[in-house]
């Protein structure tokens, strides 16, 4: 009897350790995995004017990005490398940075204008504006546009683009040198080689005028201010910057074809470049 007492006991026991190794296994099966956050962009924006005096109206207008999924500082700052001293990169944040840069502007303008602003003969509108633009986001690497433009008097307004791309895998800002590694010297030919394929569309009376006529340089510098797509990787240059302000901003095209060999092998995986 006692020997029975036991096995049953012992049956008991395995049924029991048996039932609460399946139910550990149903709950581990049934655990969900974390999902990376969707990216996600919104933006931010402002626009404002001023009447400084009776012959001066002054205007500001900026629009920022904003980047919930992205917490990395370093990526951040550099994404707004050109708005120093952002704290927040909030929604709220980055709104409250654009209304305080608006007021210092204002505030600067009125202050710098008390000696001259007599000597405005007639009626003027300045302004200064900046946007920036999510042009694109493939295989992880996001290219933003910056554009700004401003008129404070002289004989006409200026204005300035710079490119951006950065990679969002190793929270970093893209440089050259994770593109290519073809030598400065070759990569500035191949400039000058191709500085016509993008004509700016600029015109005299004899028709269009090629951007090489309008050249300010004897050497095309192959600068940061670059973006890509699955054919070619531009160059992006500013009035003034290579070549005379009529020929306004100019792009210069480099085919993945020509720097055949020169690639990073990750850069080119990634890209799906042949």
């Amino acid at each position: 009897m006692k020997n029975t007492i036991a096995v049953l006991a012992v049956s008991s026991f395995l049924a029991f350790s048996a039932c609460k190794k399946g139910e550990q296994t149903i709950n581990s099966d049934t655990k969900e995995t974390p999902q990376a956050e969707k990216f996600t962009v919104d933006s931010v924006k402002v626009s404002d004017s001023s009447k400084i005096a009776d012959s001066l109206t002054v205007s500001f207008a900026s629009k920022l990005l904003v980047f919930p999924t992205l917490k990395d500082k370093r990526l951040l700052d550099s994404i707004y490398f050109q708005n120093k001293g952002i704290k927040d990169f909030s929604k709220k944040g980055l709104q409250s940075y654009l209304d305080s840069d608006k007021n210092k502007y204002f505030k600067s303008v009125k202050s710098d204008s008390k000696d001259w602003i007599s000597d405005i003969s007639y009626a003027q509108n300045w302004y200064t504006n900046s946007h920036m633009n999510l042009v694109s986001n493939d295989n992880d690497y996001m290219h933003i546009g910056y554009v700004w433009s401003s008129y404070e008097g002289g004989a006409h307004d200026n204005y300035g683009f710079s490119e951006r791309v950065f990679d969002l895998k190793n929270n970093k800002k893209l440089e050259l040198k994770d593109i290519t590694s073809m030598p400065k010297a070759k990569l500035e030919a191949m400039l000058m080689k191709n500085i016509n394929k993008i004509n700016s569309g600029t015109t005299d009376g004899n028709g269009e005028v090629k951007n090489s006529d309008m050249l300010l340089v004897e050497a095309i510098p192959a600068t940061d201010n670059f973006y890509f797509d699955q054919k070619n990787l531009y160059f992006h240059y500013s009035p003034y910057e290579i070549t005379a302000f009529a020929a306004g901003d100019i792009v210069i095209p480099v085919s993945w074809e020509e720097l055949k060999g020169t690639l990073n092998t990750q850069f080119k995986e990634r890209m799906k470049i042949k």
